[in-house]
């Protein structure tokens, strides 16, 4: 497994709008509602002060702070919010719900806001972000959805994305903290993890995953520890025009994690690991045809990156996979479909 330690990212991604034929899609599938609170809503603070961790770093959130009169209305209908995401939508037990802190974060491309709920009867809490909308972030996490093992759960009005909080340790603090202290078992299949993750996001076009924008999630399962990576950004869904944007091994801040690839396995089981991802990711396309097919055909008619990075990253794949059909791409849509239907061909051969 190669790594690269130049900069592969260009500059800021823009937000792309939702067009009308994604939000009859949003709707079909139940994932567009009324919503009592908009993103321009919070950003109405009169003030904030930074979050600090246990070892008293900045986070780069800050916690925000409103008008009394204001914050009243804004914890109900957050809590209502969270009832819509998570429940039946209605509001009977909001009494024993309490909002936290409403913190913003200064880095990144989202901008977002995270939501602490806390029932106050026993202390469990949970979080869910609200976020400006943007149709490759959309893609991107219905792409999640249908393609990864993982579900996903997010709600669209208008101009604003409510997104639930993906439980996890961020990767760059398990590469520091955690991973020294695994044991040898523990780092082969923390190896075998990346492998597939790596693959994962190189099929679905999954760009910039650095080790802060994906989490590794410890599981006890008898007399061990089961590992898996799973994403929680997905604003980078087929934006960027070079193909390493879309493979995590080439990413400095994973340098850790494909040092540890190479050291703990050889080729031929990298190549076993790659070959189940792919078979698992096409087996999920066959399993959502109708899902998948509506999505890609709005996908296929949108503008979600620029002319000169379609043209750039057709090229990378026809390069790469010796696929000529990738010469008939007009979009970022166009792109992914005819991805995922070389993987799908790949794995249909392999399965006669």
């Amino acid at each position: 497994m190669q790594h690269a330690d130049q900069k592969i990212i260009s500059k800021k991604k823009p937000n792309f709008t939702i067009q009308p034929k994604l939000y009859e899609y949003l709707h079909f599938f139940n994932r567009s509602t009324r919503i009592p609170v908009s993103y321009d809503d919070l950003l109405r603070a009169s003030g904030s002060i930074s979050v600090h961790d246990r070892n008293d770093e900045d986070t780069l959130w800050v916690r925000c702070y409103y008008p009394e009169f204001e914050r009243k209305d804004i914890d109900e209908n957050l809590k209502k919010v969270y009832h819509i995401l998570h429940s039946d939508g209605k509001s009977k037990h909001s009494e024993f719900l309490n909002i936290d802190a409403i913190d913003y974060c200064t880095f990144g491309n989202s901008k977002p806001f995270r939501i602490k709920v806390r029932n106050i009867l026993n202390d469990n809490f949970t979080h869910f972000y609200i976020k400006k909308a943007d149709a490759s972030r959309i893609y991107g996490l219905e792409f999640e959805h249908i393609l990864s093992p993982h579900r996903i759960n997010f709600l669209v009005f208008g101009d604003t994305l409510i997104e639930e909080h993906i439980a996890g340790i961020p990767g760059d603090v398990f590469i520091s903290q955690e991973l020294p202290h695994c044991d040898k078992l523990a780092k082969n299949q923390i190896a075998k993890q990346f492998v597939k993750f790596n693959e994962r996001c190189m099929i679905r076009l999954l760009g910039d995953m650095r080790s802060y924008n994906y989490v590794v999630i410890p599981t006890h399962d008898f007399d061990h520890v089961d590992y898996k990576i799973r994403a929680i950004d997905f604003d980078q869904q087929n934006y960027e025009g070079r193909l390493n944007v879309y493979r995590p091994q080439f990413f400095k801040e994973n340098k850790a994690m494909v040092d540890l690839v190479t050291s703990r396995l050889d080729q031929a089981s990298i190549d076993q690991y790659k070959m189940e991802e792919r078979s698992q990711v096409a087996k999920r396309l066959i399993t959502s045809q109708k899902r998948f097919r509506k999505l890609v055909r709005c996908m296929a008619k949108d503008q979600i990156s620029k002319p000169e990075k379609v043209e750039q990253l057709k090229n990378e794949l026809i390069d790469f996979t010796k696929d000529i059909k990738f010469r008939d791409a007009a979009t970022m849509g166009d792109i992914l479909r005819t991805a995922l239907a070389f993987v799908k061909r790949n794995y249909l051969e392999i399965e006669k």
